[in-house]
């Protein structure tokens, strides 16, 4: 199985689900490997992201590696999410991830085995899927998750097989019109324009956004690209953290993609150390 954590912002042992009760869109940062570590979904927090998600957990590595459980579950108790929806071919050919969408009874057991170890009954369980092409097939899943007790689902407007495709929000629409619990929207979200503009075509309580957040962490602020004080908060927020450099970098080269020359990009890119990123931000920016 895999799994993710979910964090509210404050980051404290609280009810995700009041976020929905609060009648806003909940704003969520997906989880993505590599890049969801504690220190990133901080930075997300401090820019009005209301939930965040870890890196994919694999049960079993979670199970056998303290290594893993070190690098992973850095977070609170909030909740745990199903991963039904991840499409890569290594968990695919392991039963895992999106090939669930078609097991729902599976699925369905699943929640009801999480719900069954947990005492508190505000305890939030979730899932993300993607869709089938046969829609039905969608529905009945999500149906099957919600008799089984599941709090919130996450659907990414695609089917396994698309990748770059169009996303299919009448599709999500469709699934939230079949369900009484909240459903999430999830895919090509890039800007807090598209956040808005995806929420009116589908009329989801909440949208998730992976790489968007990744261009520009303070998107649901509401800046349209990232702004300095945010890459200063990065700095000191992973500086902390004791990031390693590489995950401190490459965010960085996320964050600055949009708002520096293909010259600067050149040399920026090519930083080997963490001394050499503070050095080039100083001269560049006169701030370390």
């Amino acid at each position: 199985m895999i799994g993710d954590i979910r964090e509210t912002k404050e980051c404290q042992l609280k009810d995700p689900m009041d976020l929905f009760h609060s009648g806003q869109v909940v704003k969520i940062c997906a989880p993505m490997v590599r890049y969801s570590k504690l220190a990133f979904r901080t930075l997300v927090r401090k820019y009005s992201c209301d939930l965040c998600y870890t890196p994919m957990i694999v049960a079993a590595d979670f199970v056998r590696s303290a290594k893993a459980r070190d690098s992973e579950f850095t977070t609170n108790k909030g909740g745990i999410d199903l991963n039904c929806g991840c499409p890569q071919r290594w968990a695919i050919s392991e039963g895992y991830g999106a090939c669930l969408i078609n097991k729902p009874e599976l699925v369905k057991d699943m929640v009801r085995h999480v719900r069954s170890q947990i005492d508190n009954p505000n305890f939030s369980v979730s899932i993300k899927i993607r869709i089938h092409e046969d829609l039905k097939r969608t529905v009945d899943l999500c149906q099957k998750a919600e008799a089984a007790g599941v709090s919130w689902i996450t659907v990414h407007g695609r089917s396994i097989e698309e990748r770059h495709q169009p996303v299919h929000y009448d599709a999500i629409k469709i699934i939230k019109q079949s369900m009484s619990i909240p459903v999430v929207a999830n895919g090509d979200i890039k800007t807090l324009r598209d956040a808005e503009k995806v929420h009116h075509l589908t009329e989801a309580d909440g949208i998730m956004v992976a790489r968007g957040l990744l261009a520009n962490p303070a998107m649901f602020a509401g800046y349209e690209e990232t702004p300095f004080q945010c890459i200063q908060d990065w700095v000191d927020i992973a500086l902390e953290h004791g990031t390693p450099f590489t995950c401190f970098h490459h965010h960085l080269m996320y964050m600055m993609e949009r708002i520096t020359s293909k010259q600067e990009k050149k040399v920026f890119n090519v930083l080997s150390s963490t001394s050499a990123v503070l050095d080039y931000l100083n001269d560049h920016y006169g701030v370390w």
